[in-house]
């Protein structure tokens, strides 16, 4: 198995430390910085809802893209296999985090919403079953140990 793994690593550095660290909860800051080798910085913090910085990415936020982008990646490589040619990509997915009264939560589950479009000689239905195996097979989907619900929408190009 080791042969067939990919390993990853992430540096993730707290920069809202300022002069006092976490003296005060409601005065330090949330905001960090994710690295990964040779790419570009993320830069994120808390969810406003929990003090953090509107302006930036969540973990949250990263969650639910990372199910999302996982899951497109996953379809359109199947699709290609299957020379079944996809024009245009897009999803407007959502998640509900619910909090628990001890201060913790969990997410209850995920929504996809991709929207499909298709070349005109295109199989629209194989391109809706493909999502199934897309989903079974998007490594951050197995990963997750709540609901992923996907609702494909299929076009072909040119129709409304």
């Amino acid at each position: 198995m080791a042969g067939n793994a990919h390993h990853y690593r992430l540096r993730t550095v707290w920069t809202g430390a300022g002069a006092h660290g976490t003296r005060d909860y409601g005065e330090y800051g949330r905001d960090f910085r994710a690295e990964v080798g040779g790419k570009p910085a993320l830069l994120g913090s808390a969810d406003p809802a929990f003090r953090g910085d509107a302006m930036r990415h969540n973990p949250e936020d990263w969650m639910l893209a990372a199910v999302a982008s996982c899951h497109m990646l996953s379809y359109l490589a199947l699709c290609a296999r299957r020379r079944l040619q996809v024009l245009a990509y897009e999803d407007e997915s959502e998640a509900t985090l619910v909090l628990t009264p001890d201060g913790g939560g969990a997410f209850d589950g995920f929504t996809l919403r991709p929207v499909v479009t298709i070349a005109q000689d295109a199989d629209a239905a194989l391109a809706s079953r493909l999502h199934e195996q897309a989903h079974a097979l998007c490594f951050i989907a197995r990963s997750c140990a709540v609901p992923i619900d996907v609702q494909p929408v299929i076009r072909h190009v040119g129709a409304d």
